[in-house]
């Protein structure tokens, strides 16, 4: 057991060395490259936050413009309705208006011709009383000489 202790030491002792060796290199790695490896990623960590956070807001800010864009449209859409709507009452009520206006001038040709004819009417009655007393008198005077005629042939023949 003495043997073993013995090279147990030796070894121990032939290892200071390797252990001094990978205490300085580790030392090295630690300042050299971990520490400077370990800043960067964090920046880059933060820089890739950083840009996540950005990209959140503005997508926050995107919908918040689409919704407003939205909300105007349908403003817009609702003023244009409401713009049709207006117009197309107006064009229903002038339609109307030019419909009572055409039926009161048809009101008032008809009465018109109705006047006219009722005149042309009381024209033609008195033209044909007129020409029924002409017409009388030459039908009586017709009567008249065909029966004078008869009689001036009845005395004659007598």
């Amino acid at each position: 057991m003495d043997e073993t202790l013995r090279q147990l030491g030796a070894l121990v002792l032939g290892s200071i060395p390797t252990i001094v060796l990978f205490l300085i290199v580790f030392a090295a790695y630690r300042s050299l490259v971990h520490k400077p490896l370990q800043k960067v990623l964090a920046e880059r960590r933060a820089l890739s936050e950083g840009a996540l956070e950005k990209a959140r807001a503005d997508i926050a800010a995107a919908e918040a413009r689409t919704a407003d864009y939205e909300r105007s449209l349908r403003e817009a859409q609702k003023t244009i309705f409401k713009l049709q709507e207006s117009q197309r009452q107006a064009a229903l009520e002038a339609r109307a208006a030019a419909m009572a206006e055409a039926r009161t001038v048809a009101a008032e040709r008809v009465e018109q011709a109705r006047a006219a004819l009722a005149q042309d009417v009381s024209e033609a009655k008195r033209s044909m009383e007129s020409d029924s007393e002409g017409l009388s008198g030459e039908v009586i005077q017709s009567i008249l000489r065909q029966a004078q005629a008869a009689s001036s042939l009845t005395r004659g023949g007598e």
